[in-house]
């Protein structure tokens, strides 16, 4: 575990009367691997094809990257069949799809770009794999989230059990006890997870799970960034979505880490600052789908009514990238927008 001061993040005490304040600034946090990934697809699906580009459901789970995408010509749809007849790029959000999304924008000759976390189509490909090798599957996640949706929808209906909670295992009635296997949502709770995964293996010890764990890296080092500041703080601050699975379980491990406050907000001016009370610190991260951008502005409204020090806290380092797909770099190419020395384009 390290820990560095970010001297530059500090500011000038605007008056001396001003209350201290701590801020324990989490890293890593904010955007993964798989969201800067599916922002970049649009950002460049919109500067090699020109507007519009359609986008099937949020490209990722933040109002604000969404709103800024949509300033910049991206048009969002939950569903294909509000899609005109087009020519224009329609792209997959970083959640996955069913099976039966591409095959609908194939029978309409759509041209199609899928933005789908490469975490997210791994847990696709365990399921379909799991499915030929017979096993009954169990998949561990939240009804209702579009990556449960989408990882249900590899296979045919009523083939993966949804498992959400330790009592649903005690409910279940499986077809073969000995023939099962688990696969779980990317975006979950470590702690819950692992304690549905133990009551599944305590009553059905046969069962069998994925090589490496299904929920992503960035949810896990952000969890753990979360776990070791929150103690520490009088407030733990996630900014975030509150459609954003990992956002909500950021929040949730904050306030089991002990901190007396942890809360869950998109911008800085959600702050209930009369709720906040008499506090002398402050711990703050953001969820995957997060930009920085919104945590400098929690941080600077901070700065506003306190003399604030701040803290980074390093707990992991991320260096993970994706490749966007060959498809869209080739076509950027040659249409000037990328070298063919460069994979992808900085999100904005």
């Amino acid at each position: 575990m390290t820990q560095n001061r970010d001297m530059s993040a500090e500011k000038a005490p605007k008056a001396a009367n001003l209350p201290l304040l701590d801020i324990f600034l989490c890293a890593p946090r904010g955007f993964c691997a798989g969201v800067d990934r599916a922002i970049q697809i649009v950002e460049l699906a919109l500067a090699t094809y020109g507007a519009p580009v359609y986008v099937r459901h949020e490209i990722v789970h933040n109002k604000f990257v969404v709103e800024g995408l949509k300033a910049k010509g991206a048009i969002f749809v939950e569903e294909l069949d509000e899609v005109p007849d087009t020519q224009q790029p329609v792209i997959f959000s970083a959640h996955g799809v069913p099976k039966s999304v591409p095959a609908n924008a194939s029978a309409r000759n759509f041209f199609y770009l899928d933005a789908t976390c490469p975490l997210v189509s791994k847990v696709h490909k365990e399921a379909m794999l799991h499915d030929k090798r017979g096993h009954e599957i169990i998949l561990i996640g939240h009804a209702g989230h579009p990556e449960v949706i989408g990882t249900m929808g590899q296979l045919a209906d009523n083939v993966v059990n949804l498992i959400e909670t330790v009592e649903d295992v005690a409910t279940f009635q499986p077809k073969d006890p000995d023939n099962l296997a688990w696969i779980t949502q990317t975006t979950l709770s470590l702690d819950d997870t692992a304690d549905i995964i133990m009551a599944l293996k305590e009553r059905f010890p046969a069962i069998k799970g994925p090589n490496k764990d299904d929920i992503c890296y960035a949810t896990t080092n952000r969890q753990e960034a979360v776990k070791y500041v929150a103690p520490k703080a009088d407030v733990m601050i996630v900014v975030g979505a509150p459609n954003s699975s990992n956002s909500k379980r950021l929040r949730e491990v904050g306030e089991r880490a002990g901190c007396r406050q942890s809360l869950l907000l998109q911008r800085a001016s959600e702050i209930n600052w009369d709720a906040l009370g008499d506090i002398q610190s402050v711990a703050i991260t953001a969820g995957a789908s997060a930009p920085e951008i919104l945590v400098e502005e929690v941080i600077e409204a901070f700065s506003q009514r306190y003399q604030v020090k701040v803290e980074l806290v390093v707990t992991a380092k991320e260096d993970i990238t994706f490749n966007i797909p060959r498809q869209l770099r080739e076509a950027a190419i040659e249409a000037g927008v990328l070298t063919p020395l460069v994979k992808a384009i900085p999100s904005q």
